[in-house]
């Protein structure tokens, strides 16, 4: 009966595990979302090309920016570390330092990996050759068919 009860206690503490890492997880939701997104989303082996082309100088000044309005927005110094007391603005800069840094290790661990996402063309599909399905070529005049093939309008598609 001591297996049943070591399985019962397994069962038990294997529970308890998956709770609080769904908690854990839940906590710090955004910048588990914020990691997905760099390290799925982006591929890293076209973006280091146009950061080095000069795109880090957006960059740079959009996290200036962002440090900038986000303390003059919640305007506070930072305590969190135990010996210096990090005077408002610059905690915020380093904040969004960390969050670019997080961003620019996951490009890192992509090209370690030699791994990147799937491509995904955003752009429309070309046009093609039409099957003749009445789609797209409106070379034919109304002329041509009787009126009993084709209701005004609907050029035959069966739509009422």
């Amino acid at each position: 009966m001591d297996i049943l009860h070591t399985l019962g206690d397994l069962l038990r503490n294997l529970t308890q595990l998956g709770y609080d890492l769904l908690a854990l997880g839940w906590q710090h939701i955004l910048i588990i979302l914020w990691v997905v997104w760099w390290l799925w989303a982006v591929n890293w082996r076209r973006a280091w090309p146009v950061l080095r082309q000069g795109a880090w100088a957006p960059l740079v000044l959009l996290v200036l920016a962002t440090a900038l309005v986000w303390s003059r927005i919640a305007p506070a110094p930072c305590d969190c570390l135990v010996l210096v007391t990090v005077p408002n603005f610059w905690w915020q800069l380093g904040y969004v330092g960390m969050l670019v840094a997080i961003a620019f290790f996951c490009g890192w661990l992509q090209g370690v990996l030699q791994w990147a996402p799937a491509e995904i063309s955003l752009d429309p599909p070309a046009h093609g050759h039409h099957d003749g399905d009445g789609h797209g070529d409106h070379s034919h005049s109304h002329g041509d068919h009787s009126h009993s093939d084709h209701s005004h309008g609907n050029h035959g598609h069966g739509h009422h």
